[in-house]
């Protein structure tokens, strides 16, 4: 699936790992951030049919918890 975090921030896909062993909220927003990136590369491949404007809500919300994300490794 494109967009995983790794391939989002590759140079800190270690940092990632163990922040998500250690920070249970953290492990939360990749755990909802992969969930999110999914349905929205299913809807890309029209694998899932949804409407236009709840694709774009998925892409949103999922920027939305990739920027939570950063904030989180950012520290």
């Amino acid at each position: 699936t494109p967009h995983g975090l790794a391939e989002e921030f590759p140079a800190q896909a270690l940092k990632i790992s163990a922040m998500k062993e250690n920070d249970a909220h953290f492990a939360k927003l990749v755990a909802e951030y992969n969930t999110v990136n999914e349905k929205v590369h299913r809807a890309e491949t029209r694998l899932d049919l949804i409407t236009e404007e709840d694709e774009e809500h998925l892409r949103k919300h999922r920027a939305h918890v990739k920027d939570h994300i950063w904030s989180h490794i950012k520290g």
